[in-house]
């Protein structure tokens, strides 16, 4: 926890949050009893474990561990600090942070990012002043509007223009004594190295702001209005801007896809500008980088599990590069991509002009999987030829090999056998080839198919998941801990993780409640729970917890005592057979035996 913010602001915001409305931004939920899941952000996954609880506001994904409250999300899928994510957090709930009570230093820590926000904004607004009020942007108008953008586009995206003398920007920086330090991690300008010599980094280009989520720009994309070099130009890497996690469009298209269940990854700024000026509004494009797995995991969790995600290119060449650079990424996140290639001499936005969305939507609806588009490409490609037959399998057989899924190779290699009529075995022999030895499992035709859940088997005995479900007990129905307290049952656990954890429930609800057992009757368990948490240090025992407490359980007091009872009989039965044991032992005369037993027996005496 971050010292200098109050734990009654943390609580006050916690309690103004609403963890399903935030998650549900950038993961599909789907109400399941008193829980909501959906396909967890931070690991692949076919099957959806990533569960959030809406009266504890907390989140566990039994599939990779990850959990915590609904700062430690945002902490994890943005990257935040703890204070980040409570400052956006209070922002968005209109809870006051009390900054005097925060040290100088921590005060620069946290307002450097909060700084880099207000600074964007201040030049986003200057750009968009020299763009739409100075007759400095009169070019880039007339560029705009034969470019066929409307007003109310340029105004929702907020586009501006950088005017092309190399100290506008610098200036406009000294002129309201903005710091120099700040200046240089905005990325704004350009230094020399060795030498005092700065300049604007955008000059005489359309500025596109970029925003995250929470419409914050966090950083710029610049293009030329004629064939001058570089085409685009994109702000760098800053302490609030990361290529790899950030789309641009995003802030925009997220709702209308996650409606559509799908989305459009176009190529440019102008591109996603077309589309949703035509009304298609579920599109975003990457920001001169390729695609991420960043990127798939936050699109994954917009359009959810049946989703899926349109590329849209240019032309064939473009469509097929981006495809064999992207099918490993999409198959490995479970992702539903196609490909959709406009006809030559088109990108969206003149294709759009031209045919109008409706034939735009019925292109996207013939759009091919990226391993049947491939296919296609290298056909036409090749012919079907003998050497045209060598060169399509050349050609696919490194996307084939990159397909971790048997099943779905299989298919696919069948697939392409009967298309070009070559035997189906001496393609699963040339991957086999290429992928190694034992590294690759190639299923043969015919070969029959398994399926199953792996098991995770921890070895856990009755006791333990008793000891578990007692936790659980503690954590979801707090009138239990007086009585807990009175048969000392926490003392008699085996596993130490979990003793340790039900006495530090203890501690905390004993402090809580001045010392009568549970803390405040009537308390909002949510409060309770999050106090909980935030004493705990240990990342694996905080999941641990976290996991217990998402656990749906209906408890009453009768339940629960008689968990107790048979918890209690069983170490009573456990703690007779040990007696039986060293008696045994001792009339054995198997000394060897006997000294473990009497270890074992110290052991429960000390707990």
């Amino acid at each position: 926890m971050a010292n200098f913010i109050p734990e009654e602001t943390i609580r006050a915001i916690e309690n103004a949050a609403d963890i399903i409305e935030v998650v549900s931004e950038s993961v599909v939920l789907k109400k399941t009893g008193k829980n909501f899941v959906g396909l967890c952000p931070f690991h692949s996954e076919k099957t959806p474990s990533f569960t959030v609880n809406p009266d504890k506001q907390i989140f566990h994904c039994f599939g990779c561990g990850v959990g915590g409250n609904i700062f430690n999300f945002l902490m994890k899928q943005d990257g935040m600090s703890f204070p980040d994510a409570a400052l956006l957090l209070a922002r968005r709930y209109g809870v006051d942070i009390p900054m005097p009570q925060m040290s100088s230093i921590q005060k620069s820590r946290i307002s450097e990012k909060e700084s880099l926000y207000a600074l964007n904004r201040r030049v986003m607004e200057f750009y968009q002043h020299m763009l739409t009020k100075s007759s400095a942007g009169d070019k880039a108008r007339q560029y705009l509007n034969r470019r066929g953008m409307t007003g109310p586009i340029i105004e929702s995206f907020k586009l501006g223009y950088a005017p092309g003398r190399w100290d506008s920007l610098v200036n406009f920086f000294a002129k309201n004594k903005v710091s120099h330090a700040l200046v240089q991690k905005s990325g704004l300008v350009v230094t020399k190295e060795n030498s005092n010599r700065t300049w604007d980094r955008f000059r005489d280009r359309i500025i596109f702001p970029i925003f995250n989520s929470s419409m914050q720009v966090i950083g710029f994309g610049g293009r030329v209005m004629d064939d001058s070099l570089p085409k685009y130009l994109n702000s760098p890497e800053t302490p609030i801007y990361s290529k790899s996690r950030s789309l641009y469009g995003l802030h925009a298209a997220r709702r209308p896809a996650r409606i559509n269940k799908n989305i459009y990854i176009a190529e440019g700024y102008f591109d996603v500008l077309a589309l949703h000026q035509h009304q298609i509004a579920n599109s975003v494009a990457t920001l001169g980088t390729s695609m991420t797995p960043e990127h798939v995991r936050i699109l994954k969790g917009i359009i959810g599990k049946q989703g899926q995600v349109i590329l849209v290119y240019d032309s064939d060449a473009a469509g097929i590069k981006a495809a064999q650079r992207s099918i490993e990424l999409f198959k490995k996140e479970y992702v539903n991509a196609r490909i959709m290639v406009l006809p030559a001499g088109h990108d969206p936005d003149s294709y759009l002009l031209e045919f109008g969305p409706g034939r735009f939507a019925e292109l996207a609806e013939h759009a091919r999987g990226i391993i049947p588009f491939l296919t296609d490409s290298a056909v036409k490609k090749h012919g079907l030829s003998v050497e045209g037959k060598i060169r399509i399998i050349a050609d696919l057989i490194g996307t084939l090999a990159a397909i971790e899924d048997d099943v779905e190779r299989s298919l696919y290699i069948k697939d392409l056998a009967e298309r070009i009529g070559v035997d189906e075995v001496a393609i699963i022999e040339k991957i086999k080839k290429i992928s190694g030895a034992g590294k690759l499992k190639v299923q043969s035709p015919g070969a029959s198919v398994k399926t199953g859940l792996a098991g995770n088997n921890t070895g856990d005995g009755k006791g333990i998941r008793l000891e578990k479900q007692i936790i659980t007990m503690l954590l979801q129905f707090p009138e239990i801990v007086p009585e807990m307290i009175k048969r000392n049952a926490i003392d008699l656990f085996e596993d130490k993780n979990l003793r340790s954890i039900g006495k530090m429930i203890i501690i905390n609800d004993t402090i809580a409640g001045d010392g009568k057992g549970v803390s405040e009757p009537g308390k909002n368990n949510s409060g309770r729970i999050a106090d909980i948490l935030a004493s705990i240090n240990d990342p694996e025992i905080r999941s641990t917890v976290i996991s217990l407490i998402i656990e749906e359980v209906d408890w009453d007091k009768n339940g629960c005592k008689k968990l107790l009872s048979q918890f209690e009989n069983r170490y009573k039965r456990r703690d007779n057979t040990l007696l039986q044991e060293i008696r045994t032992a001792e009339k054995n005369n198997d000394h060897a035996l006997l000294l473990q037993l009497l270890k074992q027996k110290q052991i429960q005496a000390r707990r």
